[in-house]
């Protein structure tokens, strides 16, 4: 006979605790991607990543030929009226405002400063930098027929390509011009800036680039600004050709003295030079080329200006 004991079930056997998920691939995942960043950071810095253009500079149109020094350079002689003629000083006034000021009007810096731009930009540009500006040179070309070479050395000239500390901010130190390609916005009543600022109506904004503003126009805003050059240029007498035209233009471009003289003769030796060998935009100024546009262009307009008669000094006036 059974007892009732016999009847009692077995405990139950007790299951086995979970154990915890594995660590090793989310380890293996982590160490991957922070392997991934070091190397990526790495050539970037050694300058494997970043070194090839992505956006090619515009096409240069030809080669300009060097320019020969004018007979009246060579002479040392005053400067024909047809030679003046050639150079635009007979029509710079009717480019003028009604105060008689240049449309733009940069204070003179002296020939100290004009020279030392002459050398290129104080630091490096870098590649990436300038990919941003070719399609606006480009478009400016195409909207104006003004050689973008021109319109790039101005660019350099004016603000080292926007590198300069206050391109984007403020006015330059004469406290009159400012942005990329330094606009007179004080030189009223009607400005140099008010009467080109709507320039960027005549080419397409390009979708994304550097330092666009949020309203237009903008003399801080890259297409804006050179847009307004290039009109500026075209209606002083720039073409595609790097001539006497091209000269003249920039000229008129900076202001009618001797410090305008060589600047102009530094933009366009620039735009010679790229035109001969290639677009280097960290490089400086041949002096070879300096001198043989100022033999051109450049010296006949000194001549000009250094052996003009002086103005009469008005008698003072006596108070009884």
């Amino acid at each position: 006979m059974k007892t009732a004991a016999s009847h009692t079930p077995a405990p139950p056997v007790p299951a086995p605790a979970p154990r915890p998920p594995s660590e090793r691939g989310p380890w293996l995942l982590a160490c991957a991607i922070a392997a991934t960043g070091v190397a990526v950071l790495v050539a970037i810095l050694s300058g494997a990543v970043g070194r090839a253009s992505t956006v090619p500079a515009p096409p240069i149109l030809f080669a300009a030929a060097t320019p020969s020094p004018s007979v009246a350079t060579v002479a040392g002689a005053r400067v024909s009226t047809a030679a003046a003629r050639t150079l635009g000083l007979t029509a710079r006034d009717t480019r003028r405002g009604g105060s008689g000021a240049p449309l733009v009007a940069h204070p003179s810096a002296g020939t100290l400063a004009a020279r030392r731009l002459a050398r290129g930009p104080e630091s490096a540009i870098a590649t990436r930098w300038m990919e941003g500006f070719y399609p606006i040179y480009a478009t400016a070309q195409k909207s104006f027929h003004v050689n973008w070479l021109l319109l790039a050395s101005i660019h350099m000239q004016e603000s080292a390509f926007s590198t300069a500390p206050s391109t984007y901010h403020g006015l330059n130190f004469a406290h009159c011009c400012g942005g990329p390609m330094q606009f007179n916005v004080t030189n009223g009543p009607v400005t140099t800036w008010q009467r080109v600022s709507d320039s960027y109506r005549y080419g397409s904004r390009p979708t994304a680039y550097d330092h666009m503003t949020a309203t237009h126009p903008s003399i801080y805003d890259d297409f804006d600004s050179i847009m307004a050059a290039a009109r500026l240029l075209s209606a002083d007498g720039a073409g595609y050709g790097l001539d006497g035209g091209a000269w003249s233009a920039a000229y008129d471009y900076y202001g009618h003295d001797a410090t305008g003289v060589l600047y102009a003769d530094e933009v366009l030796a620039r735009a010679v030079g790229w035109s001969q060998h290639g677009f280097c935009f960290n490089c400086g100024v041949d002096p070879v080329m300096v001198q043989a546009v100022h033999g051109a262009y450049g010296g006949p307009v000194l001549l000009a200006l250094t052996s003009a008669p002086a103005p009469r000094a008005k008698a003072a006036r006596v108070v009884r």
